[in-house]
C-alpha cells in the first residue's frame, strides 16, 4: 500500500477504522518549530465524530499523543510520531457484511487486490484513516503560519443542490466556518444545507457536497515543473481523500466554456509587487504559485454506506437485499471533511515550501 505522501515534508498514516489506534509519522519537519499537542488537538476536534445530529453517532475523543520528535514544546527535526486511540469500536456491527460488498464502497476492490479484508469499518479505506492526515496537517499548518504567514481556510460551499457563493475569499476565517454545524459561513445557505442533510438522514440515505479551500499568503515560486506542479500535487492529495470524486483549481471546468480574453488574469502592480487583477488561475500559473490566493474546490460523493435497503449481489454473485441495520455513518461527509481538506493542502504546501528552499 502507498501510505505516504510528500517529498521533503513526508507523512505516513497508519491504523484501521476499528483497530486499537490510528496515527501518523511526520518526517522532514524543520527543527525548533514551536509545537504542542494542543496545536494538533484543535484540528482533530473539528474532524472528530459524534459532534451533533448531522454526523455519525460514533463517539471518539480523538485525543492525540505525541510520541517522538519534540522536546520542551519544540520540534527536534527528527520524525514526529502521533497516536490516537480508538475507543468506541464496534466490529460486530459489520458481521452482516462479511459476504456482501457494499455498493460503491471499497470492500470489493480491497478484497480483490489483497485477498483479505479488514473485518470491520472498511479498514484503511474508512474515513477514520483521515485522523492521521489531520494530525500531520496540523503540524504542516503550524509551520506554514509561523514561517510564511500562510492561512488555509476551507468551508462547505454546497450540499446536494444547495450552493453558497456569498463568501469573501480574502477575509473568511475558520471561526466563521465553525459558526455553523454544517461548516458553511453563510447563515442562510447553512440553514438550507442543514435541512437537506436532515431530510436525507430521515430517509436513511446520504448526500454529497463540495468544499472550497483558499490558501492565502502563499509566496510566488512554489511548485516544481514539469511533473511536480503545485496544482497536480494538490489535486493528487485531494483525490486521495476518501469519497472525493472531483477537483478543480481557479476557474476549473468553467474555463472550458470561456474565451482566453474572458479567462486571462491581467497583471498589475500591488504594493510594489506584481500581481493580477482577477484570480481565475486560482493562484497557480504553469504549475507554480504566483502569489495570489490558491483557490480550489473538492467534490465529495454521497456516503456509500446507507441504511436504506439496496438490491445488490454477494461475493458469489447471488442477488441479495442489503439492509444495514447497524453501523454508524455520516449522512453527509462534507462538514467533517473541512479540516481534512485543510490538512492535505497544508501538507502539500509545506512540502513545496521546503522543496523551494532546497
Amino acid at each position: 500500500m502507498a501510505n505516504s505522501i510528500g517529498n521533503m515534508f513526508r507523512i505516513t498514516t497508519f491504523g484501521e477504522s476499528h483497530g486499537e489506534a490510528i496515527g501518523c509519522i511526520v518526517d522532514g519537519c524543520p527543527a525548533n518549530l514551536e509545537l504542542s499537542e494542543n496545536d494538533i488537538q484543535q484540528q482533530l476536534n473539528r474532524r472528530r465524530p459524534g459532534q451533533g445530529a448531522l454526523d455519525t453517532k460514533r463517539s471518539e475523543s480523538d485525543t492525540v499523543k505525541i510520541l517522538s520528535g519534540t522536546e520542551n514544546g519544540r520540534t527536534l527535526g527528527s520524525p514526529i510520531a502521533m497516536l490516537v486511540q480508538n475507543h468506541d469500536r464496534r466490529p460486530d456491527d459489520y458481521n452482516e457484511l462479511a459476504n456482501i460488498p457494499r455498493p460503491s464502497h471499497a470492500d470489493f476492490v480491497y478484497k480483490t487486490k489483497y485477498g483479505i479484508l479488514a473485518s470491520s469499518g472498511g479498514g484503511r479505506a474508512s474515513a477514520r484513516e483521515t485522523v492521521g492526515r489531520v494530525a500531520a496537517g496540523a503540524v504542516a499548518d503550524k509551520y506554514l503560519r509561523d514561517t510564511h504567514g500562510t492561512i488555509i481556510v476551507a468551508w462547505v460551499s454546497s450540499v446536494g443542490a444547495v450552493d453558497c457563493d456569498e463568501v469573501d475569499l480574502n477575509k473568511v476565517l475558520r471561526s466563521d466556518v465553525d459558526s455553523s454545524p454544517v461548516r458553511c459561513p453563510d447563515p442562510m445557505s447553512a440553514e438550507k444545507m442543514i435541512d437537506c442533510i436532515r431530510s436525507v438522514a430521515s430517509d436513511r440515505d446520504s448526500i454529497g457536497g463540495i468544499i472550497t479551500c483558499v490558501c492565502r499568503n502563499v509566496p510566488a515560486g512554489w511548485g516544481e515543473p514539469v511533473f511536480d506542479k503545485i496544482s497536480s500535487a494538490l489535486g493528487g492529495a485531494m483525490l486521495s481523500i476518501p469519497a472525493v470524486k472531483g477537483f478543480e483549481i481557479g476557474s476549473g471546468f468553467g474555463a472550458a466554456a470561456k474565451r482566453g480574453s474572458e479567462n486571462n488574469d491581467m497583471f498589475i502592480m500591488k504594493n510594489g509587487v506584481l500581481g493580477t487583477v482577477t484570480n481565475r488561475s486560482g493562484g497557480v500559473q504553469g504549475g507554480i504559485s504566483n502569489g495570489e490566493p490558491i483557490v480550489m474546490r473538492v467534490a465529495f460523493k454521497p456516503t456509500a454506506t446507507i441504511g436504506m435497503p439496496q438490491r445488490t449481489a454477494d461475493y458469489n454473485g447471488n442477488l441479495v437485499t442489503l439492509n444495514i441495520s447497524k453501523g454508524r455513518h455520516d449522512p453527509c461527509v462534507v462538514p467533517r471533511a473541512v479540516p481534512v481538506v485543510e490538512a492535505m493542502a497544508a501538507i502539500i504546501l509545506a512540502d513545496m515550501s521546503l522543496m523551494s528552499r532546497s
